[in-house]
């Protein structure tokens, strides 16, 4: 999971607007919960109800760098960084390590249950 949080908190419709305009592929169908899909990943964007808006966290699932193309993106769109919370870095353009080390634990995890 990431958090992408914003010193500067702002409104729900500003936020949504921003991410919209920026990665135009996010479902924000509901403005509380979002969607992105890749080819082998899928990200979600709780947003929650509160406005202002001071954090988004995305929680991804699946596998490859490509993911954190949108994610930093989705950054951008928010002017926020991206905190990832299993390493408890900031996630930076080149700076997969953390990313890397979730996929291997789910990998020794998922592959010692079955």
């Amino acid at each position: 999971m990431l958090a992408a949080m914003n010193r500067k908190r702002s409104t729900s419709a500003v936020t949504t607007r921003g991410l919209t305009q920026t990665v135009p592929e996010v479902d924000l169908s509901d403005p509380a919960w979002g969607g992105l899909s890749g080819p082998t990943w899928s990200i979600e964007l709780n947003i929650g109800s509160e406005d202002p808006v001071d954090s988004v966290m995305l929680h991804i699932r699946g596998s490859g760098d490509d993911v954190l193309t949108p994610v930093l993106r989705l950054a951008d769109a928010l002017r926020c960084k991206v905190l990832d919370c299993t390493e408890g870095d900031l996630i930076t353009p080149g700076q997969t390590s953390g990313w890397h080390a979730f996929q291997q634990f789910r990998d020794r995890v998922i592959g010692a249950s079955q």
